[in-house]
């Protein structure tokens, strides 16, 4: 499979430049995260929160370091093949649930705490508001938790609402999670999936192009 489409960095949204409303994510992030695509797109992917990332890669650097939403060399790359691959090589945004690198203290990254997901809702609130996209993609058990609590769904079981779509009351979207794209491969056959019928079931909830 090819390299996916590196984004253009005018294509970013930068909702609050310099945010500080985390004091902890901003000792410790090199860049903010914003969400980057097309502004008409019809499809928003929503991460968890960027990874350390990897200055020193050509390109694929991570947004803790480029300033956009899922360009690592992993996740960034694997979810944007995964677009590509049901149709969406274009016409998506892609962005975070949390804007800044959340540190471990030894380099790598730890989940997100509550209060910080409830701190960068307001920017994803926006990010909805200025895209108003047909159809939202979170990707992991925090990014479904945040796109969910902005309907006042709570989150049992993150598995159970995998490519289970969820319609928005408030927004008017289809929200549909996806496993994260670090933990695909490892989640895929737990949930009774083969790669290409996971592709297959994605495809068909989504808009036709």
């Amino acid at each position: 499979m090819a390299d996916p489409r590196f984004p253009d960095a005018a294509d970013t949204l930068v909702v609050e430049r310099d945010c500080t409303r985390c004091p902890a994510l901003v000792k410790c992030r090199n860049r903010i995260s914003w969400g980057v695509g097309p502004a008409d797109a019809t499809v928003m992917v929503v991460g968890e929160a960027p990874g350390a990332g990897n200055p020193d890669a050509e390109q694929w650097q991570g947004g803790n370091w480029t300033g956009m939403s899922y360009t690592a060399q992993h996740s960034g790359r694997r979810i944007r093949e995964t677009m590509a691959t049901v149709g969406y090589e274009d016409g998506v945004f892609y962005t975070n649930a949390v804007k800044c690198f959340p540190s471990d203290g030894e380099g790598s990254n730890r989940a997100p705490s509550a209060e910080e997901k409830a701190n960068c809702l307001d920017h994803l609130v926006t990010e909805l508001e200025t895209i108003d996209p047909d159809v939202v993609i979170p990707t992991g058990r925090h990014a479904t938790e945040s796109v969910f609590s902005l309907d006042d769904i709570s989150l049992d079981g993150f598995l159970d609402t995998v490519l289970e779509p969820v319609e928005s009351e408030r927004f008017g979207y289809t929200i549909v999670p996806l496993l994260h794209p670090s933990y695909r491969d490892v989640w895929l056959s737990r949930l009774g999936y083969e790669l290409d019928e996971y592709f297959e079931d994605l495809a068909e909830l989504l808009p036709v192009r």
